[in-house]
């Protein structure tokens, strides 16, 4: 979707190179996805440091922020909000309510007023201080927020099609954790109703980044480049 809107995109895996630190000039927007990590983690995976400054910079030059799960915990923390776990494992297909100000956010606002979707989390978001709820659960009171204009955190995985929740359930550190869960979590179940529910997902998915992209804040727009 961002190289269909004539963006080009560079991807940082701190996995391959943990101590990376990329530079923010001339980007439009940064996304941080989710890891299997929690965000307290620093002294195995210091390059959480790393993360939780270069979303500092971005939400300083005002620029396009999306946190996703372990993403939003760091925007969240980065923020002044805090993290911690929760009391129950978010694992499968789950309900978020939206607020009354996810309701009127141009980013959010495709949502319906109490929409499924899937989730893989164990930690939990305390809002950041100036930031405003969009959506919550009864597990988690933070499903999605937003600070200032341009940033935001949401806690569940609009991101994710079939084949990927397929993998999620093969790997072995996240069997280990669904082995934890035997008799509340059920992975047949999560793939037979991923069949039934991951059309939807998808639409909302492209209509919510969609309204996300078009937010960014930059003139004039960049011709159509490949990816780098």
């Amino acid at each position: 979707m961002l190289k269909e809107s004539g963006f080009r995109i560079r991807y940082v895996n701190f996995g391959r190179n943990p101590r990376l630190r990329p530079s923010l000039d001339r980007y439009a927007a940064l996304i941080v996805l989710g890891g299997p990590m929690n965000c307290e983690q620093i002294s195995s995976h210091p390059n959480l440091i790393t993360e939780t400054d270069i979303i500092r910079e971005a939400v300083a030059r005002g620029m396009s922020v999306l946190g996703i799960c372990l993403g939003a915990q760091l925007l969240a923390k980065a923020l002044g909000g805090t993290v911690s776990r929760n009391t129950i494992r978010e694992i499968g297909w789950y309900d978020v309510d939206l607020t009354s100000a996810g309701a009127d956010d141009p980013v959010l606002s495709a949502f319906a007023p109490r929409q499924q979707v899937f989730q893989w989390h164990e930690d939990g978001i305390g809002l950041p201080p100036g930031a405003e709820l969009l959506a919550s659960s009864p597990v988690s009171d933070v499903q999605a927020f937003r600070h200032g204009e341009h940033a935001y955190g949401f806690q569940f995985h609009l991101e994710v099609d079939r084949s990927l929740i397929e993998r999620w359930l093969a790997v072995p550190e996240n069997r280990i954790v669904l082995a934890e869960e035997r008799g509340r979590v059920d992975p047949a179940v999560i793939i037979a109703e991923t069949a039934e529910r991951i059309d939807a997902l998808q639409s909302l998915s492209r209509q919510t980044f969609s309204r996300w992209i078009a937010r960014f804040d930059v003139s004039p727009r960049r011709l159509k480049l490949p990816s780098r």
